[in-house]
C-alpha cells in the first residue's frame, strides 16, 4: 500500500551541506530552485531545478548546494510496497508539464487543509506518482537520470582536476563537439569547464595551505597549477588574499576534507 508519512517545503540558504543520512522509509526530493550535487547509495548525482531524487529506506544520502543562490526543496516521505521502486535510486528531471511536482503541491495543499478523507486523497495522489515514475522507466520516455554523459564527465573531471585537463579531452570523453561541449556544460552548471577546474584546485590549494606546512611551490604544484607566479597571481586575483597570508589568517580553521 502506498501511504505519505509527511511532505516538506524547505529553502536552504546558499552553499548549504545536508550531511549523509538515511531513512527507514521512501523520500522523493523535488529541487523546485536548486543546484548541488548529492550521493544517493554509491552514486553521485547532479541535480537542477524541476528535477528530482528517489531515495530507497536504508539508502545514504546528503545534498550540496552551490553557494550562488538559496535552494527551494519539496520532499515527502512515504511507504511503498512496489519493490520496483528501489530499482530507480538516483536523481531524474521531470517532464515538461511537470507532473511530479504538480502531483506534490496537490499533495501539499491537502496535508495543509486537512479536509475530510485527506489522508485517502493523498495516498491516492502518490500512487499516481508512483505508476507515473514505473511508466517512464519501462516505456523509455524522458525522465533520465541526471546521470547523463555531461554527469560523467563531471565525474571525470571530480576525480582528476590535479591533472592536465584539456577542453578537448574533456569534450571527447562526454562525445560532443569541443563547442557544443563547453556551451552544454555552461548552460548546465553556470560555469565554464576551465572556470570549474580553477575554482576546485584553488579549493584543494585552500585545505592545504590550512592544513600543512607545505612550502607554497609545493602547494601549487600539487594543487596542479603551472608554476608558482600563476599560482600567486591567480590566488590573490580569485581569493584576495596571497597564499601565504591566506595560510596566516585561516590556519587550522576547519577540517580537513
Amino acid at each position: 500500500m502506498d501511504r505519505v508519512l509527511y511532505i516538506v517545503n524547505a529553502v536552504h540558504e546558499p552553499n548549504t551541506h545536508i550531511p549523509p543520512h538515511q531513512h527507514e522509509c521512501y523520500e522523493l526530493v523535488y529541487y523546485v530552485n536548486a543546484l548541488g550535487t548529492s550521493n544517493i547509495g554509491a552514486k553521485n548525482f547532479h541535480y537542477r531545478t524541476s528535477s528530482f531524487a528517489i531515495i530507497p529506506p536504508g539508502y545514504k544520502h546528503d545534498e550540496k548546494h552551490t553557494p550562488d543562490a538559496e535552494a527551494e526543496v519539496l520532499f515527502i516521505g512515504f511507504l511503498c510496497d512496489k519493490s520496483r521502486l528501489s530499482n530507480l535510486a538516483g536523481v531524474y528531471d521531470d517532464d515538461k508539464e511537470h507532473t511530479v511536482l504538480q502531483t506534490l503541491l496537490r499533495i501539499k495543499q491537502e496535508f495543509q487543509r486537512k479536509r475530510e478523507g485527506f489522508a485517502e486523497l493523498m495516498n491516492l495522489q502518490l500512487g499516481e506518482i508512483i505508476v507515473h515514475l514505473l511508466r517512464n522507466v519501462d516505456d523509455g520516455l524522458s525522465s533520465l537520470p541526471a546521470e547523463d554523459r555531461m554527469q560523467y564527465v563531471m565525474n571525470y573531471m571530480d576525480e582528476n582536476f590535479l591533472h592536465r585537463l584539456t577542453i578537448s579531452s574533456l569534450s571527447e570523453l562526454s562525445g560532443y563537439s569541443y563547442d557544443r561541449f563547453r556551451h552544454l556544460f555552461k548552460e548546465r552548471y553556470h560555469l565554464s569547464p576551465l572556470r570549474y577546474l580553477l575554482l576546485k584546485r584553488l579549493d584543494y590549494a585552500k585545505s592545504l595551505l590550512r592544513h600543512t606546512q607545505l612550502p607554497i611551490s609545493e602547494v601549487s604544484a600539487a594543487s596542479g597549477f603551472v608554476n608558482d607566479a600563476q599560482f600567486c597571481s591567480i590566488f590573490k586575483r580569485e581569493i584576495g588574499l596571497t597564499p601565504r597570508k591566506f595560510r596566516i589568517q585561516h590556519k587550522g580553521l576547519d577540517p580537513l576534507h
